[in-house]
């Protein structure tokens, strides 16, 4: 599997609207903008931990700016553009409110919805079967195998097989290889439309299609607490994939 052009965004909004309630938005303390790239992490992060700490009011816990800086270097740049970055700092106070309305349970924790995220995944389509599941709040587009299946070589390389055991597998891979990249040559010899259907009606669920598929943090906060002990190993790294998420501990692996 393979994730890449992630994309997280609306954390300033999410984290306006969790204070709606109670209208409480004078005890806000997090940190939502724009910073160059080039002094980001020599300058920007720095700065606004000093200043979160410098005007820190909760006399029952110490502020650890050091560990602070760390965790603003670790979760909080959201998106790397070409000469900026998009950055977001999750001050104590509406942690603490976003994580007690976590543990409250829906609908209490729907600011989580409006924590959109993009992401191109590489995937499986015995796995895609199972991510379709989970069908509010996502939207997937996909890589068309009407129209680009007959366009490369079948290699093994098409298909997800990091875990397969030759031991059991013998030499059936190869020789299913070769049968589809035979019907593939074959179409594209005749253009006769059977031979497409047949290379469709054979092509192993191994067969690795590539999705921009877009969430939100409650979709990804469900899918990561139902899934990550599965049994099928690209759960497993789709979870894992989840964990490096910017403020994912916080958020999605907080446990109640």
């Amino acid at each position: 599997m393979k994730f890449t052009n992630l994309w997280t965004g609306n954390w300033a909004n999410a984290f306006h609207g969790l204070r709606h309630p109670m209208e409480s938005y004078a005890k806000s303390d997090s940190d939502f903008g724009l910073a160059d790239n080039d002094v980001w992490v020599n300058e920007v992060a720095t700065e606004v931990a000093c200043s979160y700490v410098n005007n820190w009011k909760d006399e029952r816990v110490d502020p650890d700016l050091d560990a602070i800086t760390e965790n603003l270097m670790n979760n909080g740049c959201l998106d790397w553009g070409k000469y900026s970055c998009e950055y977001a700092f999750i001050g104590h106070n509406d942690l603490d409110l976003a994580q007690r309305m976590i543990r409250a349970g829906s609908p209490n924790d729907k600011f989580l919805r409006q924590i959109f995220v993009s992401i191109d995944i590489t995937a499986p389509l015995y796995w895609w079967k199972e991510m379709d599941t989970y069908k509010v709040g996502t939207t997937a587009n996909s890589t068309s195998t009407m129209h680009k299946l007959a366009s490369t070589p079948i290699t093994i390389d098409c298909f997800e097989t990091d875990d397969m055991d030759n031991s059991v597998a013998g030499d059936f891979p190869h020789h299913i290889l070769c049968y589809c990249e035979e019907l593939r040559q074959k179409y594209l010899e005749t253009k006769d439309i059977r031979y497409w259907k047949e290379l469709i009606r054979w092509l192993p669920e191994s067969w690795l299609q590539t999705r921009t598929w877009t969430a939100d943090y409650a979709v990804l906060r469900n899918i990561y607490h139902w899934r990550k002990n599965h049994k099928l190993t690209e759960w497993k790294q789709f979870c894992q994939f989840l964990e490096t998420l910017p403020y994912a501990k916080e958020l999605i692996m907080f446990d109640n």
